[in-house]
């Protein structure tokens, strides 16, 4: 890896030891910007997320991100392999083995650095599979038209080229047919293994439903609900719980469905017109899957998706407050969405600055959510590459008929894995990592007397937490985690300065 060593750490984190990575690091990794073959300003950033904090760092990789973006880490963190749509590259930001010329078009000919289209690749482990990754990925094959014609399947095996990894099938045609050229999104089965892939069509209301199990993946069915949707550059997302879809594009607006993660199948689709002339965005629901963030460019909205009426409920929580990045016409309007391990939602700025815009506590209603306007500095351009990660941590349906394999048996009897804090002893900033939960929790912190000295919530499914005690005195603290009735506890010690 070529990095040029610049370290931000946003929160002053200390370095973590990656003995103590939580073992679900999937989606601790950020990879934005461009290649860096001209030199900074340009450049590639990166932000983990591994010690509970963004901690950006400049890198220089010979692969740049434009708008599809997707990696994937191993349990421990480290990154496996990323993808720009065009090629595919391995950890150190070279190119994978093989992994050149995805999804052969004219577009592709012409973005051979990167496409400009949102969602255009996902990543997702082989259920069962160790080290064996399914990429879907699209292009856009009707550039008059603004739609696909093929959805593909790559398959990469980490365990070639010296565990650098390399793809062994490439650009399979899984489904023909127009097509959106981007919006693949997954979400996991009730079973807790399989996945379920979406592909929406272009020019009607079909969703085309792919199943991924052990065996491989498979055209499942297809579904006509909603409101037709021509060629669009929209955006789709599922809730952190599985039980909540969203689509929204500027020009055909918002829907919102139920999901059965059991059947695949969507229901009571709810449509929103939004009384705005912006034509983008993205959408992101909060951890708890109660909020539904909608980003459509100059303001940005929240939604009670449990409230009688979802259309009514929206607040009007932003408006762009004309900053540029650095300058004009670099606009830090509000574009793609995602959520992050932390429990925040990130929102990238439709142009190529230097800002990423934060919402700080999305489970809460209203403007208590915490929206902070270009609140994320990084050191290269970037353009709108924020990850496509689906939930990674989904478990199954406890309890449901289809969790065939057990897994939610087994999941209720087994114990909370240990929680494991670093560095430990410190200063006062440590670093929590735990199995994510799908509800939110409470990190209570107790002194040697027993007297509580800190008390946070926990975003549900995140993996880590940065916790402050800096300025507490020297000593043993008891940290207790609290999701219902399960909980866990570490122990950590604070050291003399």
């Amino acid at each position: 890896m070529r990095a040029l060593g610049l370290v931000i750490l946003l929160t002053g984190g200390l370095p973590y030891s990656p003995r103590i990575l939580a073992q679900q690091g999937l989606n601790n990794l950020w990879l934005l910007g461009y290649d860096s073959d001209v030199g900074i300003p340009w450049g590639n950033t990166n932000i983990d997320f591994t010690s509970g904090a963004p901690e950006i760092s400049l890198h220089a990789y010979e692969i740049g991100y434009l708008k599809t973006a997707a990696n994937i880490s191993k349990a421990d963190g480290v990154l496996d392999f990323s993808t720009n749509g065009a090629f595919l590259a391995d950890r150190n930001g070279d190119t994978l083995y093989n992994g050149t010329g995805l999804a052969p078009s004219a577009y592709t000919t012409a973005y051979s650095e990167g496409l400009v289209l949102s969602q255009g690749a996902l990543i997702v482990q082989k259920p069962n599979s160790l080290g064996r990754y399914y990429v879907f990925h699209s292009t856009l094959d009707n550039w008059a038209g603004g739609s696909a014609q093929f959805l593909y399947l790559t398959t990469v095996d980490m365990s070639l080229n010296n565990a650098l990894g390399g793809v062994v099938t490439k650009n399979e045609v899984l489904w023909s047919g127009a097509q959106q050229a981007g919006q693949i999104t997954a979400v996991r089965h009730a079973n807790g293994r399989d996945w379920w892939v979406y592909k929406h069509q272009a020019g009607n209301n079909i969703f085309t439903r792919f199943l991924v199990t052990p065996s491989g993946v498979q055209l499942d069915g297809t579904q006509a609900i909603g409101i037709v949707r021509p060629p669009d550059a929209g955006n789709v997302c599922f809730s952190p719980d599985g039980t909540k879809f969203a689509y929204y594009w500027g020009e055909t607006d918002l829907e919102i469905f139920q999901f059965d993660r059991c059947t695949g199948l969507f229901s009571d689709p709810v449509f929103i017109g939004i009384d705005d002339t912006n034509t983008g965005g993205g959408i992101a629901f909060s951890p708890n899957s109660r909020y539904l963030y909608v980003s459509s460019v100059l303001d940005l909205y929240q939604y009670d998706t449990e409230a009688s009426d979802i259309e009514a409920s929206m607040i009007h929580i932003g408006v762009w407050d004309g900053f540029y990045s650095p300058q004009p016409p670099l606009a830090t309007y509000f574009d793609e969405a995602q959520i992050a391990p932390d429990g925040k939602i990130y929102f990238s700025t439709g142009n190529g600055t230097f800002h990423l815009h934060v919402i700080n506590a999305p489970d809460e209603a209203g403007f208590a959510c915490d929206l902070v306007q270009h609140g994320i500095e990084i050191p290269t351009y970037y353009y709108n590459s924020l990850p496509n990660h689906p939930n990674y941590h989904l478990g199954p349906v406890l309890g449901s008929v289809c969790d065939s394999l057990g897994m939610g048996v087994q999941e209720l009897q087994a114990p909370l894995a240990p929680v494991q804090a670093s560095p430990n002893p410190s200063s006062g900033r440590i670093t929590l990592t735990y199995g994510a939960q799908p509800t939110a929790g409470v990190l209570q912190v107790l002194d040697a007397q027993g007297r509580m000295v800190l008390r946070e919530k926990l975003p549900a499914w995140s993996t880590l937490h940065a916790l402050e005690l800096t300025g507490q005195p020297a000593g043993m603290y008891h940290c207790r985690l609290q999701w219902g009735a399960r909980s866990a506890t570490a122990r950590v010690i604070i050291s003399e300065p």
